[in-house]
């Protein structure tokens, strides 16, 4: 079946990033694309790379110019997607990339973003494990015939995978989490920030969001409540490192009693061993474990994970590498698409990164 979209905010890297793999989907046809500020301009001036679309004119992202879709991909900042979203038809499949609709918690959007919630729309995280899963099938269920999904964000996806195995299996500690990630500029957006010039970024890593305040930590306890932790306490500390794009999230849990390094072992092959975009490394042939990095991942709907036990400090670790465009935010969104539209899930998406 083909479908026609239309993709708000395509000047932006998440819009670039959607219109980049929905020219690779065998069913999409692209209508309408439009921006802000940059309404009137082609896209080529903002996505060069995107040839097949650079004589595109970017229109004004209002619901008239984004109605008439089957689907609609919304590409905007946070807080800005809900107010079209409520005047889309009800038949259309809309896709929001920000994170206005992630939340079930309306107290924690007013803590963690400000202002009104604007509800909680099916989560697009197909892999999400529910309590008492052993592999990841309810989200997917979740997802068919749904006709809007709020797509999580980059650092979420990355730490949930790297961690939920473990805490749906019961055999880490969800109250004693840390996370530690580094990432690529392309998640801090285009803005023009001082901090993130070239002048300011290479050679340099600098941390932000730090100290319980990064608004993916809520979204985060969200996802491991949903499988199946009590309660869930994380430090988390993001990264920006000289990087374009990429994520590799180091996150650790304390080991619950009585569990050893095979039962670890055990919990996350059984949550990734069918899983299509979710590959647990092997060892090496040497014996010792392959570790992920981003590089392997640039440009794939792949997230790649390892996961082993500290004997002395009594903690598993899990490191995760994704990109964050791709599984972390457009390459998502086109999986739970295909969900939502009864179309294989990796329809248009690939598991191979681009090297070197």
């Amino acid at each position: 079946m083909s479908f026609t979209v239309a993709v708000a905010g395509a000047s932006g890297y998440a819009g670039g990033e959607a219109l980049r793999l929905l020219l690779g989907h065998p069913e999409a046809r692209i209508g309408t694309l439009t921006a802000h500020a940059s309404a009137g301009t082609t896209l080529g001036e903002h996505h060069p790379h995107l040839v097949e679309l650079a004589d595109r004119v970017l229109e004004p992202t209002t619901a008239q110019t984004l109605g008439g879709h089957d689907v609609v991909v919304l590409g905007l900042p946070h807080g800005a997607s809900a107010a079209i979203a409520a005047e889309l038809g009800d038949d259309v499949l809309v896709l929001d990339l920000g994170a206005d609709h992630r939340l079930t918690d309306a107290a924690a959007w007013t803590t963690f973003y400000g202002g009104e919630h604007a509800g909680h729309w099916p989560y697009g995280l197909p892999e999400l494990l529910h309590a008492n899963e052993v592999r990841p099938l309810a989200q997917r269920a979740a997802l068919a015939g749904v006709r809007r999904i709020a797509v999580p964000g980059c650092n979420v996806t990355a730490v949930t995978l790297g961690l939920q195995p473990g805490v749906a299996a019961g055999v880490v500690e969800a109250t004693d989490l840390v996370a530690v990630l580094a990432n690529g500029y392309s998640g801090a957006g285009k803005a023009l920030k001082p901090h993130l010039l070239a002048a300011e970024g290479l050679g340099a890593a600098q941390p932000y969001g730090v100290g319980g305040v990064h608004r993916h930590i809520p979204e985060i306890e969200q996802n491991l409540r949903v499988a199946g932790a009590a309660s869930v306490s994380i430090s988390f500390t993001p990264t920006l490192v000289p990087m374009a794009r990429g994520i590799l999230a180091t996150a650790t849990a304390r080991l619950a009693p009585g569990t050893d390094a095979a039962a670890v072992r055990a919990a996350w092959e059984a949550a990734y061993a069918d899983e299509p975009f979710v590959r647990l490394l092997p060892a090496t042939s040497a014996g010792a474990l392959r570790w992920p990095t981003t590089a392997a991942t640039a440009g794939a709907n792949t997230a790649l994970v390892q996961v082993a036990v500290d004997e002395r400090a009594g903690r598993v670790v899990t490191v995760t590498a994704i990109d964050n465009l791709v599984k972390g935010t457009a390459g998502g969104a086109i999986q739970s698409l295909n969900l939502a539209l009864g179309l294989p899930e990796t329809l248009g998406l690939t598991t191979n990164g681009v090297a070197p």
